[in-house]
Formats: structure tokens, sequence, C-alpha cells
């Protein structure tokens, strides 16, 4: 939903106790257990309630039965709230904690990589300048293997790969792209795609798209890293998929309108290893989610819960 006007021009400085409480709240669907986990009353905490809903104009619960649900703008307020209480807890953890020292190893497929780890590791060195971050480059599969293996410390990685015990961080769909400069590319017949190797979550879901949809395809690029695929589109040789990110100049986004088949939802989750060098991979993990967390309320997205 777009912005509601009312939250939009409330007061800026909400304080982070209120905003605990209201997500404590939408997640356990009950004032008695929000109250419960940070240590007030139940009246105590239906008061910090009311206070917050006469900051932002605007109710934000609504009763079902004995249930306690959420209305419009409480569901816009928590996708925002999380990313800021799980921020605020990254910051104070950061400042209270013993100063970290050592390698930590992180792995990632090289387009996460290129998409989200500059932010986060320039900030977390920020706070942590003694740890020092070694980055690993490989598609999913490997990385899993690598995480049992104890070779790396902690890695984003496709849900489809990810260990049990991985938390999933981010959530969206996956989108055809082509070129601009060759828009009739999807009319081929077969349809040629760029896409990763046998393994890869992306090529299984595309695949499975054309095959229920009954349109013939052929692979006619391989390359196991976004790049090499991004370089076939460009040259007008092949469609492929990609996540809805900022795509290089020249690719842009296909769809029902071009013929192809709507494409399935896409999971990235992060995943430590269990011989993990704690406690720096268990610090860059806090600020990985929380990093995701910001990123999905600044971005008006759902974050997957904490």
């Amino acid at each position: 939903m777009n912005a509601p006007t009312h939250l939009m021009n409330a007061p800026t400085g909400l304080d982070t106790d209120l905003l605990r409480s209201f997500v404590l709240i939408a997640e356990g669907r009950s004032f008695t257990h929000a109250a419960t986990v940070v240590g007030r009353t139940q009246s105590a905490v239906s008061m910090q309630m009311r206070r917050l809903e006469e900051l932002l104009g605007k109710p934000l619960f609504r009763k079902a039965g004995r249930r306690t649900e959420l209305t419009e703008h409480g569901q816009f307020l928590l996708a925002r709230a999380r990313g800021v209480v799980g921020m605020t807890d990254e910051i104070v953890a950061a400042f209270r904690a013993p100063r970290l020292t050592g390698t930590v190893r992180i792995g990632a497929p090289d387009d996460y990589a290129t998409r989200y780890l500059p932010d986060i590791m320039a900030r977390f060195a920020a706070t942590h300048p003694d740890v020092e971050m070694l980055v690993v480059c490989e598609p999913s599969e490997n990385l899993a293997g690598q995480l049992e293996a104890g070779d790396i410390d902690l890695s984003l990685i496709s849900v489809g790969c990810a260990p049990p015990r991985a938390e999933v961080v981010w959530q969206g769909p996956l989108l055809w792209v082509g070129s601009r400069d060759h828009p009739d590319l999807h009319k081929r017949d077969p349809l040629p795609l760029a896409l990763g190797h046998g393994a890869c979550t992306w090529r299984r879901s595309a695949e499975r798209a054309l095959d229920e949809a009954g349109r013939r395809y052929r692979v006619a690029y391989l390359s196991n890293s976004q790049a090499g695929q991004h370089s076939a589109v460009l040259a007008g040789l092949a469609i492929s998929v990609n996540t809805p990110c900022t795509l290089p100049p020249g690719l842009r986004i296909l769809g029902p309108a071009e013929g192809l088949p709507p494409l399935p939802g896409f999971s990235i989750a992060l995943a430590v290893a269990p011989t993990a060098r704690q406690p720096l991979a268990d610090a860059l993990a806090r600020h990985i989610a929380a990093s995701f967390r910001a990123e999905a309320a600044a971005e008006g997205l759902v974050a997957p819960a904490a």
C-alpha cells in the first residue's frame, strides 16, 4: 500500500519502546504475550499502544474474537517497525559487546554479493573495525556444501539450497528480463534462455513455468554467474530471469505482454555453519538480518518475521 497520509505526516521521534511493544503484539496477536516479553503489565502495554495510536492518528489494532488483529495502518507500520527495532538492537549490541577481532568467512552467489554485500560490509566494518571479512562467491548449492564442511562461517543462499536451520531474510518475485535493443527475442520458438547450471533454483523455476505453460525453450547459454547470463541477454541472444533490483543498462523486464508465464516467488536465506567462528559469525549474522529488515522497511516491503 502507499504510505497513508496520516502516517507520512506523523510526528517524528517515535519511541523505540513503543515500536518494540507494537511488534511483539502484532507477531503474537496478544497484548498479554507482549507484556510478558517486555516485563510490563498488560495495562501498561495497552497504554503504550494508545499513546502510539495518538501519535500516528490512526487505529493500529482491531478485535477479531479473542484475537488482536492489525488494521491496514497497523500492517503498514509493522513492515517498517521490524526494521527500526532490529537496527536499534544491532546498534546497542555493537556498542555494548566486547571489541571483536579476527576473520569471518561469508559466502554469497555473485548476484547477491553485488546487490547486498557492499552496504552490509561497510556498515559492519564501521562498528567492528578489527574484523576481517573474506567473501566467497559460488552458486548456492556449492555454498551449502562449504557451510556443512565448515569452509565458510555463514552465507546468503537461495532457499531451495539452504539448510533447515537457515533464516529467510528476503522474499520477492522472480522476473523475466530481456534486451531493450532486441525487443522481439521473446517471440522465438523455441525460446532461447541464458540460465545457470542444472541445480540452480532460478533455472528450475524458469523451466517449470515454461513447461506448465506449454512453451518450448532451450538453454542456449549457460553461466554460473549473473554477469555471464546478462552478457548473453544484452547481446540479444537469449532472455533470462532476475530479482526486482536495479537492472544493468540495456535490460528490461518482460512479462504477460510478451506472452511469458509468471514466475514463482523467491526467497534468500542466511545460514550459519555448525562450526562457525563465534562470536564473529553471530555478530555478522545479526547485522545482515537487521540490514535486510531495514531495507525492506525502507522499500515498503513486508520483511520476513525475525
